[in-house]
């Protein structure tokens, strides 16, 4: 739904917090809590949806009629989709995911083809007036690359390169503009915002634009302006906070590179301040070891009182070194819900949260805005509740911050 006195933006919760299995699956959750937060939050005006499809779901929905027959269930109940989620390929819940979240990587024809694939979708659904992103991997799970192999970056560089000449044909032909959202996550190939802008500064900018300026058949220059255009940033709030990274500095740094963020995910991290108390630190390990789950990766970055850090890539690995006298701070990838501020003897990373918000409020460097809880599952049991509610209530708090 659109957002701020001119309705410039536009909100949206994404739909990877739905377990699923199919499409059919996917349009059953779209209609049991789609359908009630449109009535709650938006009842007189058009509910927008981020759509989470796993790759075999984004063929379901492409083959015979399917396609037309949801942009007509979307037109007939008030809903619309302009952005989709194409970071997790295959299944997202109830059962472990871990590492093989980034699988198939940009390596992959695969992941090509998925995301080509969620290209015609979403230029198929995608209102007129509107752009429309679609959030990708951090090209791959860093652990699995030699970042100094060249020929594995101008695979991952031409791959890109393949979608954005896609999506430019797309502009041409349809009028749609489609942006290619790429997702920095920890100890991902591009784990924070400084290494993606590293990657556009050395390797898609000079590598990609020639590619696809052949591609194209336009200038060189038109091709850079094109990259920039299409391939963007998906800014996650949660994984920028998990990073240490001021949005400030990042937001300069990306417009010093012409880099565009394409959206920002509503998201919050777990924080933990670790005080010199050897007894506050053993209950805050018990506290956290509900959080040590083994669904998804919770990569720990530890902040040492020298100001330098120590990267775990998961909590289990993190929990015994919890008694380590140089930490001073952790911050845990698990996306707690942003209308939460502290949760016993931690925290969250809410107050960053707002200071992203405030800061789009401020400079407007995209208005795309997709909340992005999808933990309920996992989540303590203290913490957990009826799911349209919990839903509900990251949307009052979103709102009522924005």
């Amino acid at each position: 739904m659109r957002l701020g006195p001119d309705g410039f933006f536009q909100l949206t919760y994404c739909t990877n917090i739905h377990p699923s299995n199919g499409w059919n699956s996917v349009l059953a959750n779209l209609r049991r809590y789609g359908l009630p937060l449109k009535t709650r939050f938006a009842p007189d005006v058009p509910f927008g949806i981020g759509l989470r499809l796993s790759g075999e779901e984004s063929r379901e929905l492409l083959e015979g009629t399917n396609l037309p027959d949801f942009k007509s269930f979307l037109d007939e109940h008030g809903l619309y989709v302009f952005t989709l989620n194409g970071f997790p390929y295959g299944p997202f819940h109830q059962q472990p995911v871990k590492a093989e979240v980034h699988a198939p990587d940009w390596r992959d024809e695969e992941r090509v083809r998925y995301t080509l694939r969620l290209v015609e979708i979403l230029a198929t659904l995608l209102p007129a007036e509107m752009d429309g992103g679609i959030s990708t991997s951090p090209l791959s799970y860093g652990a699995w690359i030699d970042q100094n192999d060249p020929p594995t970056w101008d695979l991952l560089v031409k791959n890109v390169v393949r979608v954005a000449a896609a999506i430019a044909q797309v502009r041409q032909d349809r009028g749609k503009l489609i942006h290619l959202d790429i997702e920095p996550e920890p100890d991902g190939l591009l784990g924070t915002c400084a290494a993606l802008t590293d990657f556009y500064e050395t390797r898609l900018l000079p590598l990609g634009a020639p590619l696809l300026a052949e591609e194209l058949g336009i200038p060189l220059a038109e091709a850079h302006a094109c990259l920039l255009d299409h391939i963007r940033v998906c800014f996650d709030a949660c994984h920028v906070a998990v990073g240490y990274e001021d949005p400030s500095q990042v937001l300069d740094r990306f417009a010093q590179v012409g880099i565009r963020v394409g959206k920002v995910q509503v998201s919050s991290a777990v924080k933990v301040l670790l005080p010199d108390d050897h007894h506050v630190r053993r209950e805050t390990s018990t506290s956290l070891a509900a959080f040590a789950e083994s669904t998804y990766l919770h990569q720990v970055v530890q902040r040492n009182r020298d100001g330098s850090f120590v990267h775990f890539p998961d909590l289990p690995d993190a929990l015994p070194s919890i008694s380590d006298p140089d930490a001073a701070e952790w911050r845990i990838h698990f996306h707690v819900p942003v209308f939460v501020q502290r949760y016993g003897t931690f925290a969250s990373t809410q107050d960053d949260l707002r200071s992203v918000l405030a800061l789009l409020r401020e400079r407007r460097f995209t208005n795309h805005l997709e909340i992005e809880t999808y933990t309920w599952d996992v989540l303590p049991a203290a913490l957990k509740m009826d799911l349209l509610d919990s839903i509900g209530r990251e949307y009052a708090w979103t709102l009522d911050v924005f």
